[in-house]
């Protein structure tokens, strides 16, 4: 269960959420715009890469729905693709095929929780 200490930046969850979890792959922090905060990979062209394909999914999710989706599942044949966002932040990540959706989203929701105790509007 992925905490943020109090001395802990908002900007190292993705990399924390990775150490964490031995589920998930990589993850990007994004600004409600789809714009990258930071991301557990310090390949910037694949963290940047990762963050424009899951702002397109939120995106996508947005255009299917009456309302703003808070979180997403979207599986593929190797894995997944997990996101939960809240009106400052998304935090989306990439998991191993066999990961347990309920804990991937519950990690998320608290590592996000984190982030917006950590910086407060």
């Amino acid at each position: 269960m992925p905490s943020a200490q109090r001395s802990d930046p908002p900007t190292s969850a993705p990399a924390r959420l990775v150490e964490t979890s031995a589920d998930v792959r990589a993850a990007v922090l994004l600004d409600p715009a789809g714009g990258l905060i930071a991301a557990s990979d310090d390949d910037r062209k694949r963290a940047r890469r990762l963050g424009e394909l899951a702002h397109e999914l939120i995106v996508a999710a947005d255009a299917a729905s009456d309302r703003p989706t808070e979180q997403i599942e979207a599986r593929v044949d190797g894995g997944a693709v997990f996101a939960v966002r809240s009106a400052r932040h998304t935090l989306a990540c990439v998991v191993r095929r066999l990961a347990l959706p309920a804990l991937i989203l519950y990690d998320l929701r608290r590592m996000l929780l984190d982030i917006e105790a950590a910086d407060p509007a």
